[in-house]
């Protein structure tokens, strides 16, 4: 799990400490991101953001000249109305008759006599208006529609001239109905005379809707394509990551070859005195969850690099060439940053060897070999590419090619012992005033046998959720119960809850794993029950339904503490896992068996499978025929398959023995697991010392013990 956290917006910190939003930091995060993007654009994308880019200016600055042209005769409007008289203002004359005035507006005016001169206007936008001008004169009206440079010199020209005052301005809008049809009529005869400005009026509206309509598109456009780009391209600055290397618990020896990675990368000179120039190609390797993501985020951090996080998963995008392309995008971006990390999780695919069924595959594995490739410029050598794996070139076939890019290997573990509690004492105390006191840590450490640090994370998280739903303090009740809850899954007991049958056969099923593990147990701890509880993996026996493996019942256990498992106990397993169904056949038969016991069986057949194929176990010759055969390929011979079927026998005939004698204390068992719906390893203890206490006594007053035979206590596991 990564420890990432995009905040919204760059913040700075004012004097008073308080975290204030950075307008110029958050711009600055933007317009970076923009370039990101524009650089992995193909060609064909970029031109058309450039020709959008280009045209929004030009369009707005067309509109802004009409506008501007058509202010100024709007002014001109302004000025022959102030000069004209209020007595008339919004009247018209519509009794006399009209005609069309011919010649110019001036010169009518300068050989006529005139008696008024009517403006009739209509406002076509804020700035520009439509105007007929009607001048009385000897009983008529003579309409003309002056055009811009008309008005112009009409407007200069009513200043000064004697017919200057007789101007009258009327709206349209306040015009009678027969004035109105009038200037329709006029209007039809001066359609193709109309002046510049209205024509213009249109035209500067259409190029600023049209300017507006780019712009507005055009960031739509960057804002879909940054939204979708992003959330797999996108790097992360370094002060948006929360937390540093202190905070991983344990794990010295894996943070030792991170800090070597940074001091060579920060003295990189003194390095290359000594030959060392390489690239920077390094690669992780090791289980799911055990902080690839969070060492790679913090090393990100403490050099002050851009990181930029993408899954090698998500490479392939359903099209020939789009994991090579993808890959070209992101060093694109890289070599634009040009200090930076990159880092390609989940890498698996890209390791492995070259050749496959599919060309693409090969495409991306040789488009990585090129840019991981030890012929680079000086900038390139400041890019850090991390590639991620759950998988090393021990328990998986790799390329060599890819191999070889890389300088520097760091194989990441499972935490030990000391270290699962140092990991969970570290969640615990960032909740420590929600912990309650004196909490024993001990079972929960030994429950997470073979987890990784991002379980025992998802474990206290799972408790601190329970804890607040039951309004209570995590303890190691919450704790033990998050851990099933988490490693187990989700279970009910409502799935077998009316079916007394399905719940017998459960019970005696799970009770036959659980006394063939404690068998063993047994023997190996001389009879010492408190031995017996501290050392059996056992947990819990539940008649509860498990959903994410399809069982109706299930033993919950630790994992055990050995790393190397000897022939003795892999054949242990394989009883264990027997017991099942060979208590099934006991109690009901052999067409009384189950098929809830596929599970079990597959198993088993790989452990055998395991022990004699790639072993050579219960052969005279230690070979591993596995590794003979095509990846994928689990064809098995005829002198494996014998072999794995006698010892199966074997082992099934050895686990029905040792179950028939302890019939009636599985009987027991079931009766009381059937009652209580699960239990505990402790109440298991309990009720198997409880039972052979009760039949040593009936035994004794029979006459079946010896007298110098001691009676054992049940006490000793209550």
């Amino acid at each position: 799990m990564s420890d990432l956290s995009a905040s919204k917006d760059a913040v700075e910190t004012d004097g008073s400490g308080a975290a204030t939003p950075s307008p110029w930091l958050a711009l600055k995060k933007l317009f970076c991101r923009v370039q990101d993007w524009f650089t992995i654009q193909p060609t064909a994308v970029k031109m058309m953001v450039v020709v959008v880019a280009i045209l929004i200016p030009l369009t707005a600055s067309y509109s802004f000249a009409l506008w501007q042209r058509q202010a100024a005769v709007a002014e001109q409007v302004k000025a022959m109305a102030g000069a004209s008289g209020t007595e008339q203002m919004w009247t018209l004359n519509d009794k006399l008759p009209v005609v069309f005035g011919s010649g110019s507006v001036l010169g009518f005016l300068e050989s006529r006599p005139v008696d008024r001169i009517t403006v009739v206007y209509k406002p076509l936008m804020w700035n520009v208006s439509e105007r007929i001008l009607l001048i009385e004169s000897q009983g008529k009206l003579y309409a003309y529609y002056p055009s811009d440079m008309e008005t112009k010199i009409f407007t200069d020209k009513a200043v000064s001239a004697s017919w200057g005052s007789k101007l009258v301005f009327v709206p349209r809008s306040e015009l009678s109905a027969t004035s109105l049809d009038m200037l329709e009529k006029l209007d039809e005869r001066f359609a193709g005379a109309r002046p510049q400005s209205e024509k213009d009026g249109w035209k500067a509206g259409v190029s600023g809707v049209l300017s507006a309509a780019l712009t507005l598109g055009l960031l739509g456009f960057l804002a879909f394509h940054l939204k979708g780009q992003f959330k797999s391209l996108r790097f992360i600055e370094p002060n948006q990551v929360h937390g540093s290397i202190d905070d991983l618990v344990g794990m010295d020896d894996i943070k030792s070859e991170v800090r070597q990675i940074k001091d060579q990368y920060e003295r990189r000179a003194e390095y290359a005195e000594y030959g060392i120039n390489k690239p920077f190609n390094v690669m992780f390797s090791g289980p799911a969850g055990t902080g690839k993501t969070k060492l790679a985020s913090y090393l990100a951090k403490e050099l002050n690099l851009p990181i930029l996080f993408h899954s090698a998963a998500n490479l392939e995008t359903g099209f020939v060439a789009g994991g090579s392309n993808t890959l070209a995008r992101i060093a694109s971006m890289a070599k634009r940053r040009k200090r930076c990390i990159v880092f390609l999780d989940e890498a698996q695919d890209l390791f492995m060897k070259r050749g496959g069924h599919r060309k693409f595959d090969d495409d991306t594995q040789n488009m990585l070999l090129a840019i991981l490739d030890g012929v680079r410029t000086k900038s390139d050598a400041e890019i850090i590419w991390i590639v991620a794996s759950n998988f090393n070139s021990e328990s998986m076939p790799m390329d060599e090619a890819m191999l070889r890019r890389f300088q520097m290997k760091v194989d990441f573990r499972l935490p030990n012992k000391e270290e699962r509690r140092a990991i969970i004492d570290h969640y615990l105390d960032q909740r420590a005033d929600k912990v309650a006191d004196g909490i024993d840590l001990r079972p929960i450490v030994e429950v997470t046998e073979g987890r990784s640090p991002a379980d025992l994370e998802t474990i206290v998280n799972q408790a601190g959720i329970t804890a607040v739903q039951g309004g209570e303090l995590i303890a190691g009740d919450t704790l033990m119960h998050a851990a099933e809850r988490v490693l187990v899954g989700n279970v009910n007991a409502n799935t077998t809850k009316e079916r007394e049958r399905d719940r017998r056969i459960i019970a005696i099923h799970e009770w036959g794993h659980f006394l063939v593990d404690f068998d063993l147990e047994r023997k190996r701890a001389g009879g010492d029950w408190e031995k017996i509880l501290s050392e059996m993996k056992t947990i819990k026996i539940s008649l509860k339904a498990n959903p994410r493996n399809n069982a109706l019942g299930f033993v919950f256990h630790k994992q055990g503490s050995n790393l190397l498992k000897t022939k003795s106990d892999i054949e242990h397993d394989v009883r264990v896992l027997l017991g099942g169904m060979a208590n099934e056949e006991l109690f009901f038969g052999e067409e009384g068996t189950t098929n809830g016991a596929h599970n079990d069986i597959t198993r088993v057949t790989k452990l055998l499978h395991h022990a004699v194929a790639e072993m050579g176990m219960y052969r005279k010759t230690r070979l591993n025929f596995g590794a003979l055969s095509d990846s994928g390929n689990r064809s098995v011979d005829e002198e494996t398959r014998t072999i794995m079927e006698l010892q199966s026998e074997r082992l099934y005939g050895e686990t029905k023995t040792l179950l028939a004698r302890q019939k009636p204390l599985t009987e027991h068992l079931a009766g009381k697991l059937m009652d209580a719906g699960e239990m505990s390893l402790k109440g298991a203890l309990f009720e198997i010392r409880s039972f052979e206490a009760a039949c040593f006594s009936f035994d004794s007053k029979v006459g079946l013990n010896g007298a110098s035979s001691a009676e054992p206590t049940p006490d000793a596991a209550a």
